[in-house]
């Protein structure tokens, strides 16, 4: 049975996995081969859109908040990394979306310019997802 305390890991992995698009695209791109930059973005914006799905159903389903458990130079280490990619966060689905509409209308001299400042946003959001996760669970884990 699937358990929604399973989710913030399924979220980690969802997140590894668009990073590891974004960067294959990234390259991709770089080597002119356009087919395989855009199979890698578009893989990159269904995990991170699975991502959402995942992250809005635990939030919504429970109430837990799971307390930082650090101390010392960790505990501003850890919020200025949660704040920084909250509010970056957010801009990510819109940078996304322009960016890929940009793409499909072929209009690839607004897209180039786009996802300079959408590609290194998305992928901070990405990682900086990850070590949140790693360091809220596995790091730093909660007393019981």
């Amino acid at each position: 049975m699937f358990s929604v305390e399973a989710l913030p890991t399924v979220n980690a992995v969802l997140n590894t996995c668009s990073a590891v698009c974004l960067v294959s695209g990234r390259i991709a791109i770089a080597r002119r081969r356009i087919e395989l930059h855009r199979f890698c973005m578009l893989a990159a914006f269904a995990f991170s859109v699975l991502f959402l799905g995942s992250y809005l159903v635990y939030h919504f389903s429970t109430h837990i908040v799971t307390p930082f458990a650090g101390t010392g130079i960790w505990r501003p280490v850890y919020y200025t990394l949660l704040v920084l990619h909250s509010v970056l966060a957010a801009t990510v689905p819109v940078l996304a979306v322009m960016t890929l509409w940009r793409a499909w209308q072929k209009d690839f001299r607004r897209h180039r310019a786009l996802a300079r400042w959408t590609f290194p946003i998305w992928l901070f959001v990405s990682i900086s997802g990850v070590l949140v996760y790693l360091m809220l669970y596995h790091f730093f884990p909660g007393r019981s």
